[in-house]
């Protein structure tokens, strides 16, 4: 089977071309080449990861598509972002690398050679580049050739029309990053569930578990930019307070500091007022705000090099926490506190969601709210104190702000902790508005302290410790925002 062509993707209501326009577009045009020495941030990092991929599968094929466009509404397209995989093992981040395919080719007992398969420029001989809606660089912006993409990536680049012909004929062993590209999918006649497919996604995760110093200055990074963004929301408090969504102007605030500093947020951000906090993702932003509540804002910046920050505070939109809403702070403050005490090397990764819940379960132990003791609540046949806090307490962070989602049990969610791993830490309280368990005065509170760190020889480092945490750090810089 071979991949369809690449063709003019003209809208219904394009005005028609003559034959003397068609000719006089095609002539006259200065050259415009990419600099010669540019290259894809952290260049030297990626032949090593592709080693070690590599190694895993020794005489197979390995395909690892880019991701196709996919459309919002009409002749619109959504932003395009590539596939982690993709960008980890070429380092190629742009929206013009829809449709682009890695192939590893096997190449005896060296292992593999790497081509990408890409459209490259749109010639300006033909009408691609004026007409094509969808790929012509009048509309959406100019693509490397393909001698430019073999410089930017140090990888041999052959144009997309070609990844047809490879996968026609006899085949080698094949394994697909399935699920990514349904062309590639149906052109390499992937089974579904496919246990060889699986077992790449699953690599292409656990080789992502452990981050190099390049990574964890990326991850700072989108850290950094993160905390100006939530600095930037405590200053726009007034003129939102005002607004009859506040949350969408949140939202709107924070989204503008992302698409200035990086490529855009990790994930939608989260803007969630009052009992909106209940809701683990409240993504409408619609609400108002209510001086009296808490605003829970769980957002983070996506750098260029598309690594995540996620970071989430819980802030007293008058400036100041009220008793209860300290009373309950305090013990989401105290969970968390917990978890990133258990840290460390050679911990199991479960053990900081244990440690934070076992300071959940006895504070509502202690409140009178679990109609059991916080020993039994915690125990696995009982686990009623998940009512109030439903959710795991952290996950992995890197490429996507939930990282290496693929790998397996025994290496991630059953395995253990190393250093170099970056993950969060973000217990949570979500006691809902109509949970007669509860009394009035702890009825729609919502709490998350989310924070993201790095795994060292002998601990844990905070990343986003710029960002206070205690109720009283956070009244205070609030406060000196807001002067």
């Amino acid at each position: 089977m071979t991949l369809p062509p690449t063709g003019l993707n003209t809208g219904s209501h394009d005005l028609p071309v003559s034959p003397a326009l068609a000719s006089h577009m095609a002539t006259q045009w200065a050259a415009t080449p990419l600099p010669a020495d540019r290259r894809v941030p952290g260049h030297d990092r990626f032949p090593g990861r592709r080693a070690r991929l590599s190694a895993a599968f020794p005489g197979e094929r390995l395909v690892v598509p880019a991701g196709r466009l996919k459309v919002r509404c009409n002749d619109l397209d959504h932003r395009f972002r590539p596939h982690s995989a993709y960008v980890w093992l070429t380092g190629l981040t742009g929206e013009d690398q829809a449709d682009h395919v890695l192939v590893l080719e096997p190449a005896g007992p060296d292992g593999h050679e790497p081509v990408l398969y890409l459209r490259p420029r749109s010639p300006r001989d033909g009408g691609e580049f004026y007409r094509d809606r969808r790929y012509g660089e009048f509309w959406v912006g100019a693509r490397p050739d393909l001698a430019e993409a073999a410089r930017l990536t140090g990888v041999r680049s052959e144009h997309l029309d070609d990844l047809g012909k490879l996968l026609t004929g006899p085949q080698p062993p094949t394994r697909v990053l399935a699920g990514t590209d349904p062309v590639v999918d149906e052109a390499t006649g992937r089974p579904t569930g496919d246990h060889r497919d699986g077992e790449l996604a699953a690599v292409l995760s656990e080789l992502r578990l452990v981050k190099d110093q390049w990574e964890i200055g990326q991850l700072q990074l989108a850290v950094d930019h993160t905390v100006t963004g939530f600095e930037d929301v405590v200053r726009a408090l007034p003129t939102a307070l005002r607004h009859h969504r506040g949350e969408r102007w949140i939202e709107g605030v924070f989204d503008l500091r992302a698409r200035a500093e990086g490529n855009g947020t990790s994930y939608t951000t989260i803007a969630a007022s009052g009992a909106h906090a209940c809701v683990l993702h409240w993504i409408r932003n619609d609400g108002a705000l209510d001086p009296g509540s808490l605003l829970l804002l769980d957002a983070g910046v996506e750098t260029d090099t598309l690594y995540a920050a996620d970071i989430t505070r819980t802030l007293p939109l008058s400036g100041t926490f009220s008793p209860v809403q300290r009373q309950a702070y305090d013990l989401v403050l105290a969970a968390q506190s917990a978890g990133i005490a258990a840290l460390r090397p050679g911990a199991r990764f479960r053990d900081f969601h244990r440690a934070a819940m076992r300071v959940i379960a006895e504070g509502l132990a202690d409140w009178g709210v679990l109609p059991v003791s916080a020993e039994e609540a915690l125990a696995e046949d009982n686990g009623l104190y998940r009512r109030y806090t439903l959710c795991g307490s952290g996950h992995m962070l890197g490429l996507d702000y939930h990282d290496c989602a693929k790998a397996r049990a025994d290496r991630y969610l059953d395995g253990t902790l190393e250093e170099g791993m970056v993950l969060t830490v973000e217990p949570g309280l979500y006691l809902q508005p109509d949970d007669e368990t509860l009394p009035a005065e702890l009825r729609g509170l919502g709490i998350r302290i989310e924070d993201d760190l790095v795994i060292t020889p002998d601990g844990a480092h905070l990343m986003s410790g710029a960002l206070p945490r205690e109720a009283g750090a956070v009244e205070s810089w609030m406060a000196d925002l807001l002067s």
